[in-house]
């Protein structure tokens, strides 16, 4: 398997607690591992060598005394006969001439009895047979009796004898030293587990502070009006990282919140000076359209120029009103002044809004979709009133002669949709994205009209209004297809 795919199969730990954890008890468990191994290897090297020196001091007394069948010399015949007499029990012994066992034999107890009647099968006596004579240990499986250290020496007959002990004790001290291996290792991880955890977990609270503090200032609503931000995080030690991360984030903060202070209030100035100077342009601009309108009622003669000069001061004067009341009601809405709050019938307000368009775009075809009961909603009727008039008013001069226009009230639960549909050839994408900002227009010569114009106030009027009843106003535009949605809570 490729390092990449066996990296892609560890589990994944999102918190860096869980990782320091993992990567403490995987160190820990490579740690014991290396100890285990190394231990095991040492132990069954160490009794290993221990049974060969044992094997040494067998030497060949026991596989010649099986050509004697198994009748072990006496004391008196020597130390070495002596030592043979004290051979281990499970001891082994064989005679064998060009490679075919002749004489085999075991001790199955400390006494001097030898059991001649072991049973060797074909394979054993091949495995057997392949051993060197050159007087060193060598492991050999036998089938009746296990794993064995055998010594192969070349007898003076031109046989070959061999004594062998059996590996059982070295291999059982080795197993019994790995399952409590296994078990101290395994107990001293999970150990070192539950600590870890703690440890780190009483080691990143520092951290989680610095967190918490992080994840209430990504909620507060940046985008306008006073923004309070939560209190610094605690630094607790300035020379940590936990630390260095805590300095550098409040340090951030401070900038922050000094930034927000003075777009604030660069933001209430912008504001007072729009509500102050669109309060003070009302006057004038209505005194410019009285005298203009004052003018026309003269009734002496008067050139034709002047009449022409007179009746396009009139109507541009009543636009810039028109203008400075949207200005002026922007600006309010974006002061937070409350709005009328009362039962308004959307179903009526949509008959009176879409007669209204009828009379003024009679070019357009003007569908209604209402439900059979009434939808009643709680708002300012006279704002409610003008979202209608703008969304109708922006279907009937950004599209052509011709297009359909369909109205549309859907009561649900908890909400009412008010939505405006036209097939007419949608706005252009690059719009889009800014239909609702203010100033925002559109280019009218596409259409042949060039009389139709406006501010750039409608929509974001639409915007703000939705807003201050609580909903919400969204657009979907593509070629022969354009929706206006307004979202407002039931009343």
């Amino acid at each position: 398997m490729r390092p990449g795919r066996l990296l892609a199969r560890l589990p994944r730990f999102r918190t860096l607690r869980a990782r320091l954890t993992f990567g403490l008890v995987v160190l820990l468990a490579v740690s014991c591992a290396a100890v285990g191994v190394a231990a095991v290897v040492e132990l069954n090297g160490f009794l290993t060598q221990r049974l060969d020196e044992q094997l040494a001091q067998v030497g060949t007394r026991f596989p010649e005394s099986l050509e004697h069948h198994g009748q072990l010399p006496d004391d008196h015949d020597g130390d070495e006969t002596a030592d043979t007499r004290r051979m281990a029990t499970g001891t082994f012994g064989a005679c064998l001439r060009r490679g075919v066992v002749t004489d085999r034999g075991l001790i199955r107890s400390g006494d001097l009895s030898v059991d001649l009647n072991i049973a060797l099968s074909a394979r054993d006596a091949e495995r057997l047979a392949r051993i060197p004579d050159d007087g060193r240990p060598h492991t050999v499986e036998l089938s009746a009796l296990g794993h064995y250290r055998v010594v192969a020496t070349p007898g003076r007959d031109g046989d070959v004898l061999m004594a062998g002990l059996p590996l059982k004790p070295v291999e059982a001290a080795v197993h019994r030293l790995e399952v409590v291996a296994g078990i101290v290792f395994g107990l001293a991880l999970v150990t070192a587990g539950v600590s870890g955890a703690l440890w780190v977990r009483w080691s990143l609270r520092p951290l989680g502070r610095v967190t918490a503090t992080a994840t209430r200032v990504g909620e507060l609503p940046l985008a306008n009006g006073v923004v309070a931000l939560p209190p610094r995080a605690p630094v607790a030690d300035p020379h940590s990282e936990v630390g260095q991360v805590a300095t550098a984030l409040n340090g951030m903060l401070g900038h922050v919140e000094d930034a927000l202070t003075k777009r604030h209030a660069s933001e209430e100035r912008l504001r007072r000076f729009a509500a102050d100077a669109s309060h003070e342009l009302r006057t004038p601009v209505a005194s410019v359209r009285g005298h203009a309108e004052l003018g026309l009622l003269h009734p002496g003669p008067v050139p034709p120029e002047v009449t022409r000069a007179l009746e396009r001061i009139a109507a541009e004067s009543s636009r810039m009103g028109l203008m400075v009341d949207d200005l002026l009601l922007l600006a309010r809405l974006d002061a937070g002044r409350p709005l009328e709050r009362g039962p308004v019938d959307l179903t009526r307000l949509v008959l009176d809004a879409v007669t209204d368009a009828r009379a003024a775009g009679p070019g357009h075809g003007w569908v209604l979709d209402l439900p059979e009961d009434p939808v009643t909603v709680t708002g300012d009727a006279h704002r409610l009133h003008q979202v209608l008039a703008n969304l109708l008013a922006n279907a009937r001069l950004h599209t052509p002669a011709g297009t359909k226009v369909t109205v549309t009230l859907d009561p649900r639960p908890g909400a009412v949709l008010l939505s405006v549909h036209d097939d007419g050839p949608g706005i252009p994408e690059d719009l889009r994205s800014g239909v609702f900002e203010r100033f925002t227009r559109a280019d009218h010569r596409r259409h042949g009209d060039t009389t139709a114009t406006g501010a750039g106030l409608g929509l974001s009027i639409v915007a703000a209004v939705a807003e201050a009843h609580g909903g919400t106003v969204a657009v979907q535009s593509a070629p022969g297809s354009t929706t206006f949605t307004v979202q407002l809570p039931a009343g």
